[in-house]
């Protein structure tokens, strides 16, 4: 078996092209590199540098060994940081979510829930789920996507449905429901990391204009002081219903199918018995 510190010097080498370069890089002495490729060679038994006068390079051989060498070294990160992962998994649930009404679930659920849960900061695109569940960084993805493949499956968890709330003199506000195409024109305050309904306010109402606000107090504040529309979900309205001014609004439904989004629990299926217990309580607690 070749020393982790043997494959180093080499991949170093390969990248650097110099021993000095490789020896600054890792932090040792240049006739201990010397001494490591010579005894790296003795490990394979065949020349995998070209010495000559002032310089020595990569033999054909050296140069695969040290491609090979590479991904070796990354597996070996990888493997240290899956089953660190795992151990953390099982006494901490890490969580992520593609939209803000799922980490309002999540928040709420985490104060009686008997197995600490830690929600990431950031929304996740859905794109980085599987590597992140493979390494197990994360344990539950909660997102509008449904995955199901040999290593991870998806649970349907609850629907999120988005309203529109119109100043109570606007002539929409007298209808019992909207569509988008209704909406053509209007200008709306919409808080800027909303995860996938973002796209979908944008393509489906036309003309319209988003007044994007990074801070969720500033949204609060223009939704209290000024007449804008805003949107607001089952979710996030009954979460947040003290931070809006409601007295001279009107909540309409949305009717249109991209209106309603579906929201899965995404997790690899070895853990499908430790993890069932949550999202059966996330199901539970979601707003209908």
């Amino acid at each position: 078996m070749i020393d982790n510190y043997l494959l180093e010097y080499l991949v170093t080498f390969a990248q650097t092209g110099t021993l000095a370069k490789t020896a600054t890089h890792l932090n040792v002495t240049q006739p201990t590199v010397t001494r490591g490729m010579q005894r790296l060679e003795a490990e394979f038994g065949i020349a995998l540098f070209d010495r000559r006068p002032n310089r020595i390079t990569l033999t054909a051989a050296g140069q695969l060994a040290a491609q090979q060498a590479a991904r070796l070294l990354q597996a070996n990160r990888e493997l240290v940081t899956t089953v660190r992962n795992y151990d953390q998994a099982n006494r901490v649930i890490k969580v992520a979510c593609s939209a803000p009404g799922p980490r309002i679930v999540v928040n709420r659920l985490a104060g009686h829930f008997p197995i600490p849960l830690r929600l990431t900061p950031q929304l996740i695109a859905p794109q980085q789920l599987r590597n992140r569940l493979l390494n197990r960084q994360l344990a539950l993805i909660i997102s509008n996507h449904e995955f199901q493949t040999d290593q991870v499956e998806s649970v349907f968890i609850g629907q999120e449905h988005l309203n529109v709330n119109l100043d109570q003199f606007m002539y929409l506000a007298n209808q019992q429901s909207v569509t988008f195409k209704e909406l053509r024109g209007i200008s709306f305050v919409v808080l800027n990391d909303i995860g996938p309904w973002k796209a979908i306010v944008q393509e489906q109402i036309p003309d319209a204009k988003f007044l994007y606000q990074t801070d969720y107090d500033a949204l609060k504040e223009l939704t209290k002081y000024t007449n804008f529309p805003f949107f607001t979900t089952n979710i996030t309205a009954q979460h947040n219903s003290e931070d809006y001014r409601m007295v001279d609004r009107v909540s309409l439904p949305i009717t249109d199918p991209a209106a309603t989004m579906t929201f899965y629990a995404t997790y690899l299926k070895d853990q499908r018995t430790f993890l069932r217990p949550l999202v059966q309580a996330l199901g539970n607690d979601w707003p209908k």
